[in-house]
């Protein structure tokens, strides 16, 4: 029998994994962190934030350089890491780069949901809201991609996930939450068939862009990061690309400054991906069987593990 969850018992979560690998993620240093790289996973490290989001920002840059008519590609992006995206615009505007004729894409990772439907870009927590004012309107119009080569999870999950087979994804960023997802891909809850045990990896992995109810500790987070504390104002649910288009992207890059989860947290999924220690209560550690993974560190913001008292 699998331990219960000591944050939200009706749920699956890192805190059921076996004690044995919490500990051994909790005592990696940093230059253990730096070594756990290998073959289809890489850890990188950046001393500075402006090294840290410049270099994300130049991952949407690249991805839409490599874009043609003939076989156009795109990047899936985050809100959360969100300090890139001004970076992005400024590129694209700078470098001159006609996003229309390069015929680039982007997919927004995922969306809230309230009262069975995607929210407004009038709503302050809107995601797609925060990709068209922080990066895509900053874009000269005459550069911009048309709204037809921006894909959003707003209802048609469908349709949303085929684009991913009709244009090429060529990287998937994403940060990191405190319950260890990325995009939405949180652990179940822990009932029916995944009363004594969570879903297996293979399981999990055959779940696409979906409807999903978000466990508590992401709920928490999203207050803390974004709504000023106010949990009651968080939705619960929330439309987010799935495992399915995650695996048809040649690239999977995280990026962890240190604002989103934890320094135990930051450990654990990379340690459980360099081992292939692969379990959907810590979703992040499904990477493990991805072919190209590569984590994304600001060195300062790391920290430590150590227990003590403030």
């Amino acid at each position: 029998m699998r331990k219960r969850s000591v944050v939200a018992p009706g749920w699956w979560d890192f805190t059921t994994v076996d004690d044995e690998i919490l500990t051994d993620a909790a005592n990696l240093s940093v230059e253990d962190l730096g070594q756990l790289s290998r073959d289809g996973f890489r850890v990188v490290f950046y001393d500075t934030l402006e090294d840290f989001y410049l270099a994300e920002a130049l991952e949407y840059v690249e991805a839409w350089m490599q874009s043609t008519p003939d076989n156009p590609a795109g990047v899936c992006g985050p809100i959360g890491p969100t300090e890139q995206l001004p970076l992005v615009a400024r590129l694209v505007n700078s470098m001159g780069i006609d996003l229309t004729k390069k015929e680039a894409h982007f997919w927004g990772m995922d969306e809230w949901v309230m009262d069975g439907k995607p929210v407004g870009e009038d709503h302050p927590l809107s995601f797609k809201r925060a990709d068209m004012e922080l990066c895509f309107n900053r874009i000269r119009p005459e550069l911009r991609m048309p709204e037809k080569n921006l894909h959003f999870p707003l209802g048609d999950t469908a349709g949303f996930s085929a684009s991913f087979d009709s244009v090429r994804c060529l990287v998937m960023q994403g940060g990191q939450g405190d319950v260890k997802h990325w995009a939405f891909n949180d652990p179940v809850k822990r009932e029916g068939p995944y009363a004594d045990a969570p879903p297996t990896p293979e399981e999990y992995r055959k779940l696409g862009a979906r409807l999903v109810d978000l466990h508590p500790l992401t709920i928490m987070q999203n207050a803390r990061t974004s709504g000023g504390g106010r949990v009651s104002e968080v939705p619960t649910q929330a439309i987010t690309v799935g495992p399915v288009e995650t695996w048809k992207s040649a690239k999977v890059s995280i990026w962890q400054a240190g604002t989103h989860d934890n320094a135990f947290g930051m450990r654990l999924t990379a340690f459980m991906i360099s081992k292939g220690l692969a379990d959907s209560a810590v979703p992040m550690s499904l990477l493990a069987d991805h072919p190209n993974v590569q984590f994304n560190y600001y060195r300062p913001g790391v920290g430590s593990c150590d227990v003590e008292m403030h």
